[in-house]
């Protein structure tokens, strides 16, 4: 079975042998995949573990399991990565998770933070990404203001002019 976390290996030497403790992530990343996988495979053991200790009284265990349940999981995509490295103690993962519940495709854009402490790997906290605003380049022109062609008419009975 190819790994749900989209890295191209198959599971059993990707992310199942970090979600079942038979080896440690070695980077930052290696742990953002293996959440991943964790969430589309129902290992929520792994969720929680894998988590900071000092955040894992914020973990709903319950709501996550419920949420991830929910969800079918699509791909994922590592977009950047800040540090995180083999001799690094932290680093910073961004990238994008697609899943759908109830039939609504979902795309979430994240930062997600990771810290080593002893040799080990933690998932520390997530800042999603909101996409900018769109803004126009120019100031929109209504149907009654004057044609930017320069042709003195309104702009709907001249370039505006549906056919």
């Amino acid at each position: 079975m190819n790994c749900p976390c989209c890295s191209g290996k198959v599971y059993q030497s990707c992310c199942e042998p970090v979600i079942r403790g038979q080896r440690k992530s070695t980077t930052a990343e290696e742990l953002m995949r293996s959440r991943y996988s964790a969430y589309a495979l129902g290992e929520f053991d792994w969720i929680y573990e894998s988590q900071s200790p000092e955040g894992r009284e914020f973990v709903d265990r319950a709501a996550t399991e419920e949420w991830s349940k929910r969800a079918t999981w699509k791909s994922m995509q590592v977009l950047e990565l800040n540090a995180g490295g083999v001799d690094d103690v932290e680093g910073f993962v961004e990238f994008k998770a697609n899943y759908e519940i109830a039939g609504e495709d979902i795309k979430h854009h994240e930062v997600a933070s990771f810290r080593k402490e002893d040799g080990v790997w933690y998932f520390v906290d997530g800042l999603e990404v909101k996409p900018r605003p769109f803004k126009r380049a120019t100031a929109k022109v209504g149907p009654n203001d004057p044609c930017p062609c320069g042709s003195g008419k309104k702009h709907k009975k001249c370039c505006g002019k549906i056919a």
